[in-house]
C-alpha cells in the first residue's frame, strides 16, 4: 500500500532527576554531599533509508517517545542516559510542524539524518551545589523534559520525469514500455491508484527515473478524482511528459484535454506549468497516416509546441521519445550547472 502522508507525535526522553545524597562510610565522619547527576533523555532522530518507499510503517502508531534518562545516585553516580529513538523515513519526505505548517526539514538526501526532538538534560545532584558557605546542600535539580511536537510528514517522490495526462491517455502503458515497472493497465479510468516509478536506461549507461501519476481530470486541484492526492509528487520532477489521446475514440478532444490538465497544474501550483514539457500524441495506430499527420499539425498549431506522435501498441517512436527525454534532461542539467558556476 502506498502511503504518502502521516501525522505523528514525537518527544525526546525526559532527563533524570539529580540525587540528594551524603557520603556515609566508616572512618569518614565528615562525609559531604555526593548526589550524582541524572542521565540525559534520548533524542528522536529521523534517518533516510533506501529500504522503505512509503510512510506505511509510521501509520501503525502515533506517538514516538525516546527513552528517559535514569535518576542520579549516591557516590556521585550519574544516571544512565536514555537511548535515542531512530525512525527511518523514505527519501523525499517533507517534515512539517503540524501547528504552524512550517517546513522543518526536507529529507531528500540518501543517508541524511536529523535530530527532530532533543531529549532533556539530566538534573544536577546536590554534589554540584556544595560551596564554602553551603557545605551541606539539600537541593537537587529535576530533569528537564524532552522536546515534544506534532509533525506532518509528506512524501514527495524523487523522479526526473513525471507522466501527466487525462485518465486512459496511456501513461501506465508508456511506463511499462520504457521500464521494467508493471503498473495496472485496463480499459477503464483510474486504473492507476497510486504513483508508480520506473527506471529507464539510455545509451552510455545513463538512467532516469519516471513517475506515473494518476490521471488528472477537471477539478483535480480541489479534490475531484485521484490526481490531487498525488500532484505533490511531480513538484520535484525536472521534466513533464504530457500524454494526449489523439484517437477518434478519446473521451476528450486532445486540445481540450491538454488545456484541462495544464489548468489543473497551474491552479495547484503555478510553478508546475513553468517546468519543461514534452507533449506526446498517443494511439496513432488508430488513425491512418494522412489523418494522423493532419491531427498532429492542427494540434501543434493550436498549442504552439512540438508534438511527438507515438503508439504504445506498435512501439512507434518509443525510442525517439526516450532520446527526446534524455536530451531534455541533459539541457536542464546544463542550465543548472551554468547557474551554479555563475
Amino acid at each position: 500500500m502506498f502511503i504518502d502522508e502521516a501525522v505523528i507525535y514525537v518527544k525526546g526522553g525526559d532527563g533524570g532527576n539529580g540525587c540528594v545524597s551524603f557520603r556515609r562510610e566508616k572512618y569518614v565522619p565528615h562525609g559531604g554531599p555526593d548526589g550524582g547527576q541524572g542521565g540525559d533523555g534520548g533524542d528522536v532522530i529521523f534517518n533516510i533509508s533506501d529500504k522503505i518507499e512509503t510512510l506505511l510503517d509510521l501509520t501503525s502508531r502515533v506517538k514516538y517517545i525516546a527513552e528517559s534518562g535514569l535518576n542520579g545516585k549516591g557516590s556521585t553516580k550519574r544516571g544512565k542516559d536514555g537511548k535515542d529513538l531512530f525512525i527511518d523515513l523514505p527519501k523525499g519526505t517533507l517534515v512539517k510542524d503540524k501547528e504552524s505548517g512550517r517546513v522543518i526539514k526536507d529529507m531528500s538526501t540518501a543517508g541524511e539524518s536529523v535530530v527532530i526532538a532533543r531529549g532533556g538534560r539530566g538534573g544536577r545532584g546536590n554534589k554540584f551545589f556544595a560551596t564554602a558557605t553551603n557545605q551541606v546542600p539539600r537541593q537537587a535539580e529535576p530533569g528537564k523534559p524532552g522536546e515534544a511536537r506534532w509533525l506532518c510528514l509528506e512524501l514527495k517522490l524523487l523522479a526526473d520525469v513525471g507522466l501527466i495526462g487525462m485518465p486512459n491517455a496511456g501513461k501506465s502503458t508508456l511506463l511499462s514500455r520504457l521500464s521494467a515497472a508493471r503498473p495496472k493497465i485496463a480499459e477503464y479510468a483510474f486504473t492507476t491508484l497510486q504513483p508508480q516509478l520506473g527506471v529507464v536506461s539510455v545509451e552510455d549507461h545513463r538512467r532516469f527515473v519516471v513517475a506515473d501519476i494518476p490521471g488528472l481530470i477537471e477539478g483535480a486541484h480541489s479534490g475531484t478524482g485521484l490526481g490531487d492526492e498525488f500532484l505533490r509528487h511531480i513538484e520535484r520532477t525536472k521534466l513533464l511528459v504530457h500524454l494526449l489521446d489523439i484517437s477518434p475514440y478519446a473521451a476528450t478532444k486532445p486540445l481540450d484535454a491538454y488545456n484541462i490538465v495544464r489548468k489543473e497544474l497551474e491552479q495547484y501550483n503555478p510553478l508546475l506549468v513553468e517546468k519543461p514539457e514534452i507533449i506526446i500524441a498517443n494511439k496513432m495506430d488508430l488513425l491512418d497516416e494522412e489523418d494522423g499527420a493532419e491531427c498532429i499539425r492542427i494540434l501543434e498549431q493550436s498549442i504552439s509546441k512540438s508534438v511527438c506522435p507515438v503508439s504504445m501498441v506498435t512501439g512507434k517512436n518509443i525510442k525517439t521519445l526516450v532520446r527526446l527525454v534524455a536530451s531534455a534532461l541533459d539541457d536542464i542539467q546544463a542550465q543548472v550547472d551554468t547557474s551554479l558556476c555563475g
